[in-house]
């Protein structure tokens, strides 16, 4: 009777184990087979009108790609994310609901995604959106701009250079049709030797990538300007200037290691000949919200030194006053043994705007010889009808109808006290 027992329990033990087996055999062997089949898609269901709009955006992208120059790059939801729901997060994004589990692809562009089981394109992504910014300085130009100038700087403290690469010309406007320009590079305060560029033929737009070298100790660096001359050479070999930069140095941090990329707008040289006792240039503006009167003193020409050598220096005194009666004055940084000298210097006073028809602003350029007492070069006052008349009168008038706006002019320089 045990023997009975024990061969039936074994019978039955038997039975258990091999369906067991065929079991886990069959499960392997289905799962196996869905790896390796494509998740075939039920019969087409209605899309949801958000849906639908995606359908057509996703459309007319497709259409619009092959006008573009850039291919678009297909969007993929993977089989895992399927059957989830899809919020509404922007205006560009879509729904997909419960009753829509799949959108149908549309007819688009292949890719190899396309291969995945139960894989579908929802969009396409733009690569042009995720490029770096323009370059605003190639192409915002202001009304009535004669050109622009890029170039870079680097001193090398230890050889004492100076160098400095030209770079490029930008929109110029020439005489004529044609344009075949070339550029100066001057050192200031020395005017009498320059460096030269090659000339490009007929282009308003050069391209130079042209290096210069010159040689300025680093205690005379800050004091020296670059003045970049633009001209233009016509058919009978006559050169024509087209416009300047004027860039001083005193402000820049000009070290081995660090390379500066700069361009600048040209500028009209003023033709006329110097007055006298010299003309300088500078800017006006009158903020009437916070009763401000800035002036920024640009440089001068023309100058007469009584001694021309790097021991005299040259400055400008900027007096505000009010019924004659100084207010406050301040003055500019010295430059060393120049004629022509450069400043680009800021200054700003508190005026209110009540007090505009009885204030008035004086320039004077002084001249010091170390040891020796200050000279005076020459004066300019501007201000309203109760100082001045001509071209100091316009300019004051100008600065308080244009409130905010740098008013710039040059000014011939008088001896009078």
């Amino acid at each position: 009777t045990e023997q009975a027992v024990a061969v039936a329990g074994g019978i039955i033990g038997g039975i258990f184990l091999f369906v067991l087996i065929g079991i886990t055999a069959y499960l392997l062997w289905k799962k196996f087979c869905r790896l390796l089949s494509y998740e075939k898609l039920t019969s087409p269901v209605e899309t949801t009108n958000a849906n639908a709009i995606f359908q057509d955006q996703t459309t007319s992208e497709i259409q619009l790609k092959s006008t573009s120059r850039s291919r678009s790059v297909p969007f993929i939801i993977p089989p895992t994310l399927h059957g989830r729901d899809w919020t509404n997060l922007t205006n560009e994004e879509q729904v997909q609901e419960d009753s829509d589990p799949y959108v149908i692809p549309q007819s688009g562009p292949r890719s190899s995604f396309h291969s995945l089981a139960g894989a579908y394109v929802v969009g396409t992504i733009n690569p042009e959106l995720y490029k770096f910014p323009e370059d605003k300085s190639e192409t915002d130009f202001p009304e009535g701009n004669i050109g622009r100038l890029w170039f870079s700087i680097e001193y090398e403290q230890e050889s004492e250079r100076l160098l400095v690469s030209l770079i490029k010309v930008r929109k110029l406007q020439p005489p004529a049709d044609s344009c075949s320009p070339f550029v100066k590079i001057y050192l200031l305060p020395d005017e009498r030797s320059y460096l030269q560029s090659k000339t490009k033929r007929k282009t308003l737009n050069p391209q130079f990538d042209e290096n210069f070298v010159f040689q300025v100790s680093s205690k005379m660096l800050l004091q020296r300007t670059l003045k970049f001359l633009v001209y233009h050479v016509d058919k009978q070999k006559k050169h024509h200037l087209l416009g300047q930069v004027i860039f001083p140095l005193k402000n820049e941090t000009l070290t081995d290691d660090n390379k500066l990329v700069i361009w600048r707008d040209l500028e009209k040289e003023n033709l006329e000949p110097p007055s006298d006792y010299g003309d300088i240039q500078f800017s006006l503006s009158y903020n009437d919200y916070l009763g401000r009167l800035t002036v920024v003193v640009l440089r001068a020409r023309g100058l007469k030194l009584q001694e021309e050598s790097h021991a005299v220096s040259v400055y400008v005194k900027v007096s505000l006053m009010n019924h004659n009666k100084l207010i406050k004055s301040k003055k500019t940084a010295a430059v060393l043994g120049s004629p022509n000298p450069v400043y680009n210097e800021t200054f700003s006073f508190k005026a209110d705007q009540t007090e505009l028809d009885t204030a008035s602003l004086s320039l004077s350029v002084l001249q010091s010889i170390k040891g020796e007492q200050t000279h005076l070069l020459g004066r300019v006052v501007v201000g309203p009808f109760m100082y001045t008349r001509g071209k100091e009168l316009e300019h004051w008038n100008e600065m308080i109808s244009k409130p905010k706006e740098l008013v710039k002019r040059w000014h011939a320089l008088c001896h009078s006290t």
